[in-house]
């Protein structure tokens, strides 16, 4: 059985980004992470301990996002190893990261990286 665990439009203020004004200003980034494990036995146990804790993976999201970096390709790969690395039941993860301010031209709601591996 595979179920799925989804944050959804989790809004974090962070300072990401190849330019000086990003790093010292920051900027909204949104992520959405979807995660997939065989939670079946919490369904009967009612148990935390039978599933992935998501207070525990939004503290590695909020981490990770506080470590400044050019890319988010890089953040959105360290949050997906950290998730992994604390819960290795995990059988697949996906994180999309979006700037809500890039600093280019034209009008636009964002730019995102999205990033997902299996571990079948």
């Amino acid at each position: 059985m595979t179920s799925k665990i989804y944050f959804e439009n989790l809004k974090i203020y962070a300072f990401h980004g190849v330019l000086p004004e990003e790093k010292m200003i920051g900027t909204y980034f949104i992520l959405n992470v979807e995660i997939h494990a065989d939670l079946w036995k919490a369904v009967g146990t009612d148990n935390l301990n039978d599933t992935i804790n998501y207070a525990e993976v939004n503290e590695i999201i909020h981490n990770e996002m506080q470590i400044p970096s050019e890319l988010m390709e890089h953040v959105c790969g360290r949050i997906l190893k950290n998730i992994k690395l604390k819960f290795p039941q995990i059988t697949f993860i996906k994180v999309k990261m979006s700037k809500t301010s890039p600093p280019m031209q034209g009008e636009m709601d964002g730019v995102s990286v999205e990033i997902e591996q299996d571990f079948l």
